[in-house]
């Protein structure tokens, strides 16, 4: 696969760039990197992809002074771009090409103050057929002890042209 400028902007792509890259030495940098160059303001939190398979993500933020707050945890804006980039790589991992989709609505449930290294995970299925589909895609993000520190919930459009199938066992079975 050859890895450019136009596979960045090929959003469906995603779950082939991680393949080809995550094995390799810095790989998953060289990952994290592309996702920031493709999307800026998700590079504000300089996110590490752990995990990437079809329908689901694990993704991780570091606790700097860029991304904390006056109370010395990590800010609710940051939260929720991590969460926004979760729930993205899951449903951008079973799209088929030309297909596009976009974030509608993210809410957050802040439990505690995230402090140290946070992590979240989310889990999607998208919406079989073509045509444009609305879903809700939830996910946890954890401190580097396990806490829940925030549950974040993103509501999702995608758009898929007609003749394309989108549906997570087909994901998977293509993933393999």
């Amino acid at each position: 696969m050859k890895l450019g400028i136009d596979t960045l902007r090929d959003p469906t792509r995603v779950l082939d760039m991680w393949k080809s890259l995550s094995a390799k030495t810095f790989g998953k940098q060289l990952f994290a990197r592309a996702i920031s160059l493709a999307v800026p303001y998700t590079g504000s939190i300089s996110p590490l992809v752990l995990e990437l398979e079809a329908g689901r993500a694990k993704v991780q933020m570091r606790d700097r002074w860029g991304v904390r707050n006056h109370l010395r945890c990590v800010h609710a804006v940051a939260l929720m771009n991590l969460g926004e980039a979760v729930t993205g790589l899951a449903v951008m991992s079973l799209l088929p090409p030309g297909a596009r989709g976009i974030v509608r609505e993210l809410a957050m449930e802040y439990v505690k103050k995230a402090r140290g290294t946070i992590t979240g995970d989310a889990q999607v299925q998208v919406p079989a057929g073509p045509g444009t589909h609305e879903f809700e895609v939830t996910g946890e993000l954890r401190n580097s002890i396990g806490e829940v520190v925030a549950r974040v919930r993103a509501r999702w459009r995608i758009d898929v042209p007609e003749g394309n199938v989108v549906d997570a066992e087909a994901g998977a079975a293509a993933a393999s």
